[in-house]
């Protein structure tokens, strides 16, 4: 008989653990942003002038989320809501306006910004790469010309020793498969062609920038601060079970979409970024993922992504080394932030399991700390933790002539899940009592009344903190 329960007095009696879901000590805790989705007004950047020519008003980047003024105020709020680190990006258009010609100021900027993080002794994760192009770069063949990664390192060499005392992870590139993807297959992005010829050029030399990157940043800092990439990874999973050709598609576009670029840059790698939103099935005859309406069956982000924690867990353990992962982006677009709070515990339950299972996880970004400028999608999409305010976007977008700001106030306002995933980190674990999120009915309301009283039972009958707790092993200088 399975080992589920205990008899007593000839009943079977259900186990039960009450306990809190505990994560391993030092473990990172924070949120993400990148620079051209949340600062404003990145004039120089190839996404800028092909929003002016390719999007509606409505969907302009504009002044984003004014971060770029702002940096401040959103980073008191992520210390304010417990966050332990912080990860975001540099815009390259911002430094390197001009082929060969680095603007000091904005350097100088990004010291700023860079150092308030560490005043609020907040671990910084610095992307150098999140998509986006100096104008001047796009102009000479962006990542298709072999000029580029070569570009790439000169700007990479100029900004790190002005920046580095600052940081303390380096990741090179943000998702060199999504761009792949968006700009060769759903052709949705700047510079969208079809062109095989095109995408194995820029696959190329993307590998290259990061291998120049990686070598550079490990000449200046040959130990403390590791490097590596942000990747998005899919969970593949075959209709059928026992179909040949589906399991062979499934193999085939695993290897390719979350394999591919790590054997091809293997051994530059001191940890592994993984940002995880996708689950797609493949139906036989079909090397294509075919995505169903999931509407009626399974619950999905107002994007229409599927919500499967399942699959956070298998990528961890498909990927699991003798190196450390950080979840660099795992998100929801969701207005109904109750939803937002099932999808934080039901996903951190799994990468519990994970590391539970052996797997070497260090720490959780939630993507994002701020709702912010979704791309091609505009503004639409609220993955924010935080809340910014968007009530007149559309009217004052479509009279916009400049870059004036497209809000009325851009004023911050702090989510109920923001403060879910604040006792989360305050307990280095999921307390048992926040696993009622996972009822649909449930709201953050009653769950946090319910955990706040808990804490004042607790502070007068402290109980020890870290039980079942494991400890981090330090840093070593293995890579993948």
């Amino acid at each position: 008989m399975p080992d589920n329960g205990v008899i007593l007095d000839n009943h079977l009696e259900e186990h039960h653990d009450h306990e809190t879901i505990y994560f391993p000590s030092g473990f990172l805790w924070g949120a993400s942003t990148s620079a051209y989705q949340v600062e404003g007004n990145n004039t120089n950047a190839d996404w800028w002038y092909w929003e002016q020519t390719h999007q509606p008003p409505e969907k302009w980047s504009g002044q984003a989320c004014d971060q770029y003024n702002r940096y401040e105020q959103d980073f008191d709020l992520a210390k304010q809501l417990g966050h332990n680190a912080h990860r975001l990006s540099i815009e390259w258009s911002r430094i390197e306006p001009k082929e060969g010609e680095f603007n000091q100021a904005e350097i100088d900027h990004y010291k700023k910004v860079l150092k308030s993080l560490k005043d609020r002794e907040l671990t910084v994760m610095l992307t150098l790469w999140h998509f986006t192009l100096p104008k001047w770069v796009a102009d000479k063949g962006g990542w298709e010309s072999g000029q580029t990664p070569q570009f790439f390192e000169r700007f990479v060499k100029r900004i790190v020793p002005e920046i580095g005392v600052f940081v303390d992870f380096w990741i090179t590139l943000n998702e060199p498969g999504v761009y792949i993807y968006e700009t060769y297959i759903e052709r949705a992005w700047p510079h969208s062609k079809k062109s095989w010829i095109g995408q194995a050029k820029t696959f190329l030399n993307l590998t290259s920038a990061h291998k120049k990157a990686y070598k550079y940043l490990h000449s200046v800092y040959p130990v403390g601060k590791p490097v590596g990439i942000a990747n998005n990874i899919l969970s593949f999973e075959s209709y059928h079970k026992h179909s040949v050709t589906e399991q062979v598609a499934v193999s085939l576009n695993d290897l390719f979409a979350n394999h591919l670029f790590y054997f091809f840059t293997h051994g530059t790698h001191d940890f592994l970024g993984i940002n995880y939103y996708f689950h797609v099935r493949f139906r036989s005859g079909s090397f294509i993922a075919e995505r169903r309406d999931m509407m009626q069956t399974h619950d999905i982000s107002d994007m229409g992504w599927e919500v499967y924690p399942e699959g956070i867990y298998q990528v961890l353990t498909d990927l699991a080394d003798d190196i450390p992962i950080y979840i660099t982006e795992c998100g929801i677009a969701s207005t109904n932030d109750d939803r937002r709070n099932r999808f934080l515990i039901s996903y951190l339950q799994e990468v519990a399991r994970a590391i539970k299972g052996g797997v070497n996880v260090r720490g959780f970004f939630y993507w994002s700390l701020l709702d912010n400028f979704e791309w091609h999608l505009g503004f639409e999409p609220r993955f924010g933790l935080v809340e910014v305010d968007y009530e007149v976007l559309a009217k004052e977008q479509e009279l916009r002539k400049s870059t004036t700001s497209p809000y009325k106030t851009q004023s911050r306002k702090i989510r109920p899940s923001a403060l879910v995933y604040k006792d989360i980190i305050q307990n280095n674990g999921i307390p048992h009592s926040l696993l009622r999120f996972i009822g649909h009915t449930v709201r953050a309301e009653e769950v946090l009344e319910k955990r706040s009283k808990e804490t004042e039972k607790e502070m007068i009958q402290p109980e020890v903190l870290g039980k079942g707790q494991k400890e981090i092993p330090e840093e070593t200088e293995k890579t993948a």
